[in-house]
């Protein structure tokens, strides 16, 4: 980051091909032992979020794109754009649950509240957001009344543990990362207790298919302090602990590999902007950090992967087969 090693090529490429190989130090045990271990106090993930994702908004809106959605996008067609494939994901993640008109929505960790406003707009849904970031929480205010939605949808700045009440739909998109392997038993608890009785939810998050990602230590301390990546053992454990039964798993690794790619290619059309606001050492920072997760999905080191489940035995409230999500 401080410019002292140039690499000629592509640094997703050198990485995708250190994770390929058995010995690799990324992966060596003598590595991994000396990560650290991070507590996950509410003021803790509170100081964590707000250094993510307070940034500014005005960083994130150069790369994006107007969604202003940070997550893996779905792209139904090869050719669908970043914004049509980020509006996909939203679609895709309301069909899976076979959303009814009028019934209420909770979000944990809404970010800048595209899923809110489209189980609004396009589900009718009365949908309830949580936020530990500043900055999300006044974009999504500022969005509600720019759309007349006061009366439809809400967001909260408080942390996840301290909200109450019961929804008939749970949804949750890059949160579990968030929340430090000591609390990841506690979240699902909690996705239980906000369901109503029958109510699906649907949890998406980046996730190990064997060993996990755990802590890593260059995005614990440049990007993203406080991160924790479970293996899917561990999130199946803690979802069976919480008495909420699975309807459906479906990995998405390819789609975020391609999300990460077109991310990178729009911030490389922003680097001046962002090298003058912010500086050369955080350009460098982020653009390492692209192309570094880019390689993590592209070399299946990590996974991205959406759980559906239901406060009831599975299937309940869902039709018998699953081609209703793409109708």
């Amino acid at each position: 980051m401080n410019g002292d090693i140039e690499i000629d090529g592509s640094i997703q490429t050198l990485i995708a091909s250190a994770y390929r190989k058995k010995d690799s130090f990324l992966t060596h045990n003598s590595f991994l032992k000396h990560l650290p271990k991070i507590s996950h106090s509410e003021k803790n993930s509170e100081k964590d979020i707000q250094k993510y994702y307070d940034i500014g908004n005005d960083f994130y809106k150069l790369w994006l794109n107007d969604t202003m959605t940070y997550s893996c996008a779905y792209f139904e067609k090869e050719s669908d754009t970043l914004k049509q494939a980020q509006l996909n994901k939203v679609r895709y993640i309301l069909r899976k649950l076979a959303t009814n008109p009028g019934r209420k929505l909770l979000d944990i960790g809404s970010g800048w509240g595209t899923l809110l406003f489209m189980a609004a707009e396009e589900f009718g849904l009365d949908a309830t957001g949580i936020t530990l970031s500043q900055e999300q929480y006044n974009y999504t205010q500022s969005q509600i009344k720019e759309r007349h939605l006061e009366n439809q949808v809400h967001v909260i700045l408080e942390d996840y543990r301290e909200v109450s009440g019961q929804y008939d739909y749970v949804t949750s998109v890059g949160m579990f990362e968030h929340v430090g392997k000591e609390n990841l038993g506690l979240y699902f608890k909690k996705v239980q207790e906000f369901l109503a009785p029958g109510g699906q939810a649907l949890i998406h998050g980046i996730t190990g298919q064997h060993e996990g990602a755990g802590v890593d230590p260059f995005i614990n301390q440049y990007i993203f302090p406080g991160g924790y990546i479970p293996n899917v053992a561990e999130n199946i454990k803690h979802i069976m602990d919480a008495q909420l039964q699975f309807s459906d798993i479906e990995p998405l690794r390819r789609h975020y590999q391609k999300t990460l790619e077109i991310w990178y290619q729009n911030y490389q059309k922003v680097r001046n902007q962002v090298i003058e606001k912010y500086g050369e050492r955080f350009d460098r920072m982020w653009s390492l950090y692209l192309q570094a997760c880019a390689a993590s999905f592209e070399s299946g080191n990590i996974d991205v992967i959406q759980y559906l489940l239901v406060n009831a035995p599975s299937g309940t409230g869902l039709p018998m087969k699953r081609n209703y999500i793409y109708n």
